[in-house]
């Protein structure tokens, strides 16, 4: 089977620009000389200067970033594919991550990963010309499986045999042009010497058309959405049947009770927006449970810095959300959204899911994802 790798692209100084916050108060001077070494094909010795750089700052993207594409050049698949997908968790604005999760994914053969990658980095930044690219790649790398496989099972079928031709010539003319489709490791290469440039290549992941959708409008609308209360008039016949004091009471009640789970679950989940909003630490925080499940697994102390870093660091920030399903069982609630963050230096669109919990009579956050 043809196989063609899907580039990588030249992010991280669009990165850099991105988050350069984190890496002010970091010795920098370790992450340029391990982008120094990558540049000269160094790998192992810029692994252990990125290292070196990550035990002082284990939550900066630049450098967590720099490690992956070194681990990819290594061939260390399975251990870059676990810093992408960190990097996806904490920071889900990016798409760049999920870009390179997908080249993985393809490079094992698993297409269907790699398409599910590529459709969230687009729905994250939809204007990312890469991820749309490497997505028409996955398709056509799918289609030439299928008709692979109808040519197995007919050796006959003349259109599948023109069909594959096709999808087989669109590969072998664009990797015998040169330049035309760089492979993953000469773009990586190129991006130490791209670290310093003025405001230009940042003009690839910068979402200036996030805010097409224009979720913010239809922020009061989960509160609209959750509460739907169609059954309280069956609580009047339940009471009239005397025979059956016990039952009767108990589906009317329930059934309220459901429609005010799901209410309190949304209006947790705009007060924790409104918190985010407002650059209220104290009660953003407020809004996780104790047992919240912190991503990778990591200590919550270092948790709450990075997210406090992260709230504090930008002059204004405005989140706004557009509910798409509430659903309740019991002390559980789980809910999906389309989340659009704008602060004054970015902006990104993503959709999220929350797992809530009831704890004390209040809603909240166990675990929280990107994706629905």
């Amino acid at each position: 089977m043809l196989f063609r790798p899907l580039r990588i692209p030249v992010v991280i100084a669009a990165i850099a620009l991105a988050f350069s916050g984190f890496a002010a108060a970091a010795p920098a001077d370790d992450l340029r000389e391990a982008q120094k070494l990558y540049g000269q094909g160094k790998l192992q010795a810029a692994l252990e200067r990125v290292d070196g750089y990550l035990k002082s700052q284990p939550r900066e993207p630049q450098g967590r970033f720099l490690k992956g594409l070194l681990l990819t050049e290594q061939k260390k698949v399975n251990e870059a594919i676990q810093v992408f997908t960190g990097l996806t968790e904490d920071f889900p604005e990016l798409p760049e991550p999920y870009n390179n999760l997908a080249v993985l994914y393809a490079s094992l053969g698993n297409y269907d990963k790699a398409k599910s990658a590529l459709e969230l980095a687009i729905h994250t930044h939809p204007s990312y010309a890469t991820a749309h690219e490497n997505l028409g790649d996955i398709y056509a790398q799918l289609a030439s499986r299928a008709y692979d496989r109808a040519l197995q099972l007919d050796k006959n079928n003349a259109a599948a045999q023109v069909k594959l031709a096709m999808v087989k010539d669109l590969f072998v003319a664009q990797k015998a042009s040169p330049g035309a489709r760089p492979d993953p490791v000469k773009i990586a290469k190129a991006a130490p010497a791209k670290a310093e440039p003025p405001a230009a290549e940042p003009a690839k992941p910068e979402p200036a058309k996030i805010d097409s959708a224009k979720p913010a409008p239809a922020k009061p609308e989960p509160t609209k959405a959750a509460p739907a209360k169609p059954e309280p008039t069956k609580a009047a016949p339940a009471k009239a049947e005397p025979a059956k004091p016990g039952p009767a009471p108990v589906a009317p009640a329930a059934a309220k009770a459901g429609g005010n789970d799901k209410a309190a679950v949304g209006e947790a989940i705009e007060s924790w927006a409104r918190a985010w909003s407002a650059k209220d630490v104290k009660a953003y925080l407020a809004a996780y449970s104790p047992d919240f499940e912190t991503p990778a697994g990591e200590p919550r102390d270092e948790w709450v810095r990075s997210r406090t870093e992260r709230i504090e660091r930008p002059k204004s920030i405005q989140v706004a959300l557009k509910m798409q399903s509430i659903a309740v069982e019991g002390d559980t609630a789980t809910a999906v959204f389309r989340q659009s963050y704008r602060s004054d230096s970015f902006k990104a669109t993503s959709t999220k899911t929350l797992t809530m919990t009831r704890v004390g009579g209040k809603w909240l956050i166990k675990q929280e994802r990107v994706g629905g």
